[in-house]
């Protein structure tokens, strides 16, 4: 792990409250080139009525603004939450060097828990991943968005 891995998720997680208190699942992510974050986002799918408008989505569309450029090879995503397959393919296609992430994905995560583009050998590119950053952190905001989301569910059937 490079030093500053937690510095950086630390802002992915400030990204991440923001999406929870606009009632978004709780993701967020940052782009940093030359140890310089060039993209802050979190997810928006309920804002732009937007499946694709996840965290990453948005972030690699800053980044590759900042940079005038298609490709991230010099760039490290910081994501709270294992991108899902959509993310990772678009990651594979904007040749970003690496990917930390938080908490795993059991269910969609596509750098290596349910399938991994990310690292894929048939692919034209390959990142670095390394997983687990501050992961309690990460996924306690996921699991607890989701279990208000369930008691209210409750509190109205009641």
């Amino acid at each position: 792990m490079h030093d500053s891995d937690e510095l950086f998720m630390k802002e992915a997680l400030r990204q991440a409250h923001m999406a929870g208190s606009i009632d978004e699942v709780p993701v967020g992510a940052v782009i940093v080139h030359e140890r310089k974050i060039i993209a802050r986002a979190h997810n928006q799918i309920e804002t732009l009525i937007d499946p694709t408008a996840h965290a990453e989505m948005i972030a690699i569309t800053q980044a590759t603004n900042y940079l005038s450029s298609k490709w991230l090879p010099k760039c490290t995503l910081y994501v709270t939450v294992e991108p899902c397959s959509m993310c990772a393919g678009a990651l594979v296609l904007a040749r970003i060097a690496r990917v930390c992430f938080g908490a795993r994905e059991p269910k969609t995560g596509a750098c290596g828990s349910v399938i991994n583009i990310a690292n894929h050998k048939s692919l034209n590119h390959r990142m670095e991943i390394k997983g687990g950053i501050l992961s309690g952190e990460c996924s306690e905001l996921v699991s607890e968005f989701f279990r208000k989301k369930r008691k209210s569910k409750q509190d109205l059937e009641n």
